[in-house]
C-alpha cells in the first residue's frame, strides 16, 4: 500500500490506497474553512498552524495500515510553501521511522488523477483545470506526458469566485455562496467577456472581477443579479476557451477537474458543448473535486509502478510549477 499526505492549501488530508487493485483503503480529510472564512480567504500561517494539529490525528488513525506500506507519497507542488512543509515533513519522518522511499506529487496531477480514484486511467484526455489556485487546459497522455494547451493570465476562475465573493459580502469560499445566490438572479449586468478578441488559447479574469466591483460601486443592482451574471460570464469564458482548443485539438475525452468543477451551471455547459462536438465528457466524484489525499494517492500508483521514487533527503517544495508547453 501507499499511504499519501496532502497539505498544499488548506485542507488536511491522508490516504491510504492498495498498488495493485487501486482499492482506497482510507480516506480522511479535516477542512479549514471556518478558520479562515473570517478572514475571507486563506492565510497561509494560520493553514500550516492547522495542518501540524490536524494531520498528525489523521495520521494516528491510518497506524493500523503502518505494516503494508510500500512507500509515502506526498505533495511537495505546487502550493503554499508553508503549508506544503507540514505535509513533507511528515513524509520525511515516516520515511525514517518506516524505511520507506518517499513519492513527491505535483498537486496539479492529482487532480487529474480524482478522475480515476480506484479506478483506471483514460488517455488521451484534454483536461480543464478550474481550481482556487489554477486555471489551464491540458493534454494528459499519461503520468509523465502532459503538456499545457492554455492558462490563465492573472486570477484563476476559482479566485475569482472567492475575490468577487468578498466584495458582495458572501463567506467564503465563494464559489458555493456565488453559485447558490445567482439561482434567483437575473444575468442583467452588462460584464465583459474576456479576451473575446485574442486569437490565443488563454484565460483572464482580472478584468471581469474589475467589472464586477464597478458594478456593485454603482448601486443599481441586486446582488443576487450581480452574482448571476458574473458566474454566467465566468462560466463562458471557459467555455469560449475550451471550445478554441476543442476545434483545434479535436478530443475524444475530456474532463474537468479541481475544486471548481463542482459548480452545477458549469457541468451543464459543458453537457451542451460535449453533444456538440461529440467528445466524452468526466468530472471527478464530487467528493474528490476539492484538494484531497485520495487522488494523490492514485497519481502515486503510477509512480510507485515506474519506480520514481527519491530519498527524504532530495525531496523539493516547490511553491509554483509548470507543465510544458503544448
Amino acid at each position: 500500500m501507499i499511504l499519501a499526505i496532502e497539505s498544499s492549501c488548506d485542507d488536511s488530508s491522508i490516504a491510504v490506497v492498495e498498488i495493485e487493485s487501486k482499492k482506497l483503503m482510507f480516506h480522511k480529510k479535516i477542512s479549514q474553512e471556518l478558520a479562515h472564512s473570517v478572514y475571507g480567504g486563506v492565510v497561509p500561517e494560520l493553514a500550516s498552524r492547522l495542518h501540524a494539529e490536524a494531520l498528525p490525528k489523521i495520521l494516528e488513525e491510518a497506524k493500523v495500515y503502518f505494516k503494508n506500506l510500500k512507500a509515502v507519497a506526498v505533495t511537495n507542488a505546487p502550493g503554499l510553501s508553508v503549508t506544503l512543509q507540514e505535509g513533507v515533513m511528515m513524509a520525511k519522518g515516516l520515511s525514517i521511522a518506516l524505511n520507506l522511499p518517499v513519492i513527491p506529487v505535483n498537486h496539479l496531477i492529482g487532480h487529474i488523477y480524482s478522475l480515476f480514484v480506484e479506478k483506471e486511467e483514460i488517455k488521451p484526455m484534454m483536461v480543464l483545470l478550474v481550481s482556487g489556485g489554477h486555471t489551464k487546459i491540458l493534454q494528459f497522455n499519461g503520468i509523465n506526458n502532459i503538456c499545457e494547451i492554455g492558462s490563465t493570465l492573472d486570477d484563476s476562475f476559482g479566485e475569482s469566485f472567492d475575490k468577487c465573493a468578498k466584495m458582495l459580502g458572501l463567506n467564503y469560499p465563494g464559489g458555493p455562496e456565488i453559485e447558490k445566490l445567482a439561482v434567483s438572479g437575473e444575468r442583467c449586468v452588462n460584464l465583459p467577456l474576456p479576451l473575446r478578441n485574442s486569437s490565443k488559447i488563454e484565460f483572464s479574469y482580472s478584468g471581469l472581477k474589475n467589472a464586477v466591483r464597478l458594478a456593485i460601486e454603482s448601486n443599481q443592482y441586486k446582488k443576487k443579479d450581480i452574482a448571476a451574471s458574473f458566474q454566467a460570464k465566468a462560466i463562458e469564458h471557459l467555455v469560449f476557451m475550451s471550445k478554441r482548443a476543442i476545434k483545434k485539438y479535436k478530443p475524444k475525452n475530456f474532463a474537468i477537474v479541481g475544486g471548481a468543477s463542482a459548480n452545477k451551471v458549469l457541468r451543464n455547459e459543458f453537457e451542451k458543448l460535449s453533444k456538440k462536438f461529440n467528445f466524452n465528457l468526466f468530472y471527478p466524484d464530487m467528493k474528490y473535486t476539492s484538494d484531497n489525499a485520495a487522488m494523490i494517492a492514485r497519481a502515486a500508483i503510477e509512480f510507485y509502478k515506474n519506480g520514481e521514487f527519491v530519498d527524504f533527503r532530495d525531496i523539493k517544495i516547490i511553491p509554483r510549477i509548470n507543465f510544458k508547453k503544448c
